[in-house]
């Protein structure tokens, strides 16, 4: 069938760069838009996405869909015979949701308080990322993969912010002491749908520092 798939998005987006892996993963083509994130939002963006007018928005056929996990599930529904996803037994498929709605609350809403917030002010923040992802770690145990021996669909949520630790430890002058989710995410570029869909590390960084010169945050952390 003549699929018209476009995806709204922003190169830097933890959230934009699950979709484009999982896109790649199942050997989709479609149609890119960069959205002006720091300007002015798209006409159609707000028009696809009218409730949160966030991307990512991916456009399939003209129906949109929303929300990263979400549109990684549909793709995983949709495009069902090629590189399955979500796992077929129903308690791994819970356990892989609930990791990768910890992903979104543990890991990313406590790391935007430290690279949107003030250097000296975040010792509680850095503390609390680093023992969240010390449990994402201990669920990871040995295996290769989230998804055991095959890439599924935790590793899909969280290989992004994998990228974004550059800018953790950067500006919370920090450091993520977590080996093995370091050995998982070097596994996971090895992976030519991982390594060419995501955003470049020091491209994160620097959308960071604009970002909190905007907001106004005092900054002292330089570019390497």
């Amino acid at each position: 069938m003549g699929d018209e798939v476009v995806l709204l998005d922003f190169n830097v987006s933890m959230f934009g760069m699950r979709v484009r892996v999982a896109l790649a993963e199942k050997g989709i083509k479609y149609e890119y838009k960069e959205e002006d994130l720091m300007n002015t939002k798209s006409a159609l963006l707000l028009q696809m996405n009218p409730v949160n007018k966030k991307i990512p928005v991916l456009i399939h056929n003209g129906e949109p869909s929303c929300e990263s996990l979400i549109i990684v599930e549909y793709i995983d529904e949709v495009w069902k015979d090629k590189a399955p996803l979500l796992p077929i037994d129903p308690y791994q498929r819970a356990q892989a949701r609930f990791w990768a709605d910890f992903v979104d609350n543990k890991v990313h809403e406590v790391a935007k308080k430290i690279w949107t917030g003030k250097v000296d002010e975040l010792e509680t923040e850095k503390k609390e990322l680093l023992e969240n992802l010390k449990q994402l770690e201990e669920f990871l145990g040995d295996k290769p993969y989230f998804g055991g021996d095959t890439f599924g669909f935790l590793d899909v949520a969280f290989i992004p912010f994998y990228k974004w630790f550059y800018a953790y430890e950067t500006v919370g002058k920090m450091k993520l002491d977590c080996p093995k989710l370091i050995a998982w995410g070097k596994r996971c570029l090895q992976r030519e749908s991982v390594s060419k869909f995501l955003a470049d590390e020091k491209e994160i960084y620097e959308f960071v520092l604009s970002y909190r010169k905007i907001i106004g945050v005092d900054q002292d952390t330089k570019t390497n």
